[in-house]
């Protein structure tokens, strides 16, 4: 079993930034891709951005250019930096981790309000 702790979630006014940590127990995570999904209240669970263990990154189009995914393999830990937030990127926020089966985080709450 793999056990992610999120954590750097919290209430920031539009056009702030925010940055959100992935811990995993396992040195799994040091070849497995990692990434971040949110689920909006009343909406789908989607994909904000996923990078593999070669480092090669892939995100929405709705984050592009202001969200970065980064991993330390060492730390075994996978960061969101968020800048430029909007308040449609509010949402509970979900580490992932891909080997074989997937694994999940208990998630952090963002809040972008004014």
């Amino acid at each position: 079993q793999v056990q992610l702790v999120e954590s750097g979630g919290g209430l920031v006014q539009p056009g702030g930034s925010l940055r959100l940590s992935c811990a995993a127990s396992s040195s799994i995570a040091r070849i497995a891709t990692m990434g971040w999904y949110r689920q909006a209240l009343g909406k789908q669970r989607e994909l904000v951005a996923t990078v593999t263990s070669g480092g090669s990154t892939n995100y929405a189009d709705s984050v592009k250019d202001r969200f970065t995914i980064s991993r330390d393999n060492v730390k075994n830990t996978v960061y969101l930096q968020m800048n430029s937030l909007k308040p449609e990127d509010t949402a509970v926020y979900y580490c992932n981790l891909l080997w074989g089966s997937a694994y999940w985080g208990q998630g952090t709450q963002v809040t972008v309000s004014s």
